[in-house]
């Protein structure tokens, strides 16, 4: 082979190799992209899990709530808050007063039970907050549909609508 052609083999070799790896950098970042979750846009996308019984502890969720609207309007941007009421939960999406369960309301609740309803309706019907409560802690005390807050929607599993909104890029809070 004449050297010429012996001298242009590496610089031959160096173009074609450097169009393979840009060739496979641009797979694997895209393969990348795919695994994470598409959330193109600035939306504040958060769920709240309530599993718990004490109404200060209820209020303050709710206060948290209307605080990230609150910073999500000043910043211009949109939010999609969901709230998921799981076994105790029950308590705040009901005017019943769960007698002989172990979700029985107590006087605390009871002082502060309209309080509580019209914070959270505000927050369903002007905020747009999805409430979602677990169907099967509904089922687990035979409470009747119709005696539900309106604006909250049921769910099989609490706990599984918290994973999926998690899978989908939804930050979770939980106030202590």
């Amino acid at each position: 082979m004449p050297m010429t052609r012996m001298a242009a083999l590496p610089a031959f070799l160096a173009r074609r190799t450097t169009r393979s790896l840009v060739g496979l950098l641009t797979v694997v970042a895209l393969s990348l992209s795919m695994l994470a979750p598409a959330q193109a846009d600035d939306t504040q996308r958060v769920v709240y899990h309530v599993d718990f019984a004490d109404p200060t502890r209820y209020s303050a969720t709710l206060t948290s709530i209307n605080n990230l609207i609150n910073d999500a309007e000043q910043t211009l941007l949109p939010w999609d808050v969901h709230l998921v009421l799981v076994g105790y939960g029950i308590r705040f999406a009901t005017d019943d007063p769960l007698e002989g369960t172990p979700y029985a309301a107590d006087e605390a609740l009871n002082e502060r039970r309209d309080e509580l309803k019209g914070r959270l309706q505000t927050l369903i019907e002007i905020r747009n907050v999805k409430v979602h409560l677990c169907d099967f802690t509904r089922q687990e005390i035979n409470l009747p549909k119709d005696k539900l807050y309106e604006g909250i929607g049921l769910v099989n599993s609490g706990v599984a609508k918290i994973a999926d909104l998690q899978r989908e890029g939804y930050a979770y809070l939980k106030i202590q």
